[in-house]
This record gives C-alpha cells, sequence and structure tokens, in this order.
C-alpha cells in the first residue's frame, strides 16, 4: 500500500502532542473502557445491555485511534524548528503575509498536513496557501490559485515558529 510509505511531517511540539495522548490512551483509556465493559458484563443479559454496547464501541473507538496514533509516529519526520532557514518559508516556521486584495496582515505557522489546524493558525504544507508559500522570502508575492479565483499574498516577515 502507497499509503504507508507517506512520511508524516510534524514539529516537536506535534510529536509531543501525539506522543502525549497515545500514552494516555493505552494507559488510562483502556483501562477505563475495560472496568466499563467488566461491569456491563456483570448485569447480565448482554442482548439488551446497552451499557455494554456503548462501552465496546468505545473500546473499538479507542483502539482506531491507537492504531491511527502508532500509524503517525511509525512515519513522522520531525522538523527541527531551531534549523530552519529563515531566508525561505519552510515548515516549522511562523510567516506574516498581507492580503494585497483585502489589506490584511495574516500569521500562520506552516506544519505538516498531520498537524494542521486553521481554526489555530496552523496551515498545511500541502494546503493551497501553504504550498504556494513554501519557498518564498520575505518581499515575494505568491498566488494562490482556489475556486473563488486568484488571491495575491505578500510575504512580511519569516520567524521560528517557537
Amino acid at each position: 500500500m502507497m499509503e504507508d510509505k507517506k512520511k508524516n511531517i510534524l514539529t516537536y511540539e506535534g510529536l509531543k502532542k501525539y506522543e502525549e495522548e497515545l500514552e494516555h490512551l493505552k494507559v488510562v483509556s483502556r483501562k477505563e473502557v475495560a472496568q466499563k465493559i467488566k461491569e456491563a458484563r456483570e448485569q447480565g443479559d448482554l442482548s439488551e445491555n446497552a451499557e455494554y454496547d456503548a462501552a465496546k464501541d468505545e473500546q473499538r473507538d479507542i483502539e482506531a485511534r491507537i492504531e491511527e496514533l502508532e500509524k503517525i509516529l511509525k512515519n513522522a519526520v520531525v522538523v527541527d524548528e531551531d534549523e530552519v532557514d529563515l531566508d525561505k518559508i519552510n515548515i516549522g516556521c511562523k510567516v506574516k503575509i498581507l492580503d494585497v486584495e483585502y489589506k490584511e496582515e495574516l500569521e500562520y505557522k506552516i506544519v505538516g498536513s498531520t498537524e494542521a489546524n486553521s481554526l489555530k493558525g496552523k496551515i498545511s504544507n500541502e494546503s493551497p496557501v501553504g504550498k504556494a508559500l513554501i519557498g518564498a522570502k520575505v518581499g515575494d508575492v505568491v498566488t494562490v490559485e482556489t475556486h473563488a479565483g486568484s488571491l495575491k499574498y505578500k510575504v512580511l516577515e519569516i520567524q521560528r515558529s517557537n
């Protein structure tokens, strides 16, 4: 399968977050759900036992998430943000850009797709804006083609994200 070959580019912060979540799921959540299943079993008839079904569903979700996290971490490539070259935009840096049309300043952290979260200002290097920005230098104007037309951004500043 090609999917397994994909490297998950993570910042150190992202790596830590996934490792902590995985640890919590394995140590805490597994025990909690096993206890719920045990208690539900003790209530007798499993065929009409909503608590048992809910606990089994939760257990399935936990195991699926553990598997997903292990896959992410197995293929993780950590970007050393201290070594990010600040001459041009790359994964692991924070960038301040100007929306040329709307004269609006925007600030983003460029991260690998696994960590992307636009609500927190983290955009993926694979997103249209991220793709356009990668490799750009301060002063460059990049054009992003979207379904709504072309957007132009001027790179104002590139800084370390930490």
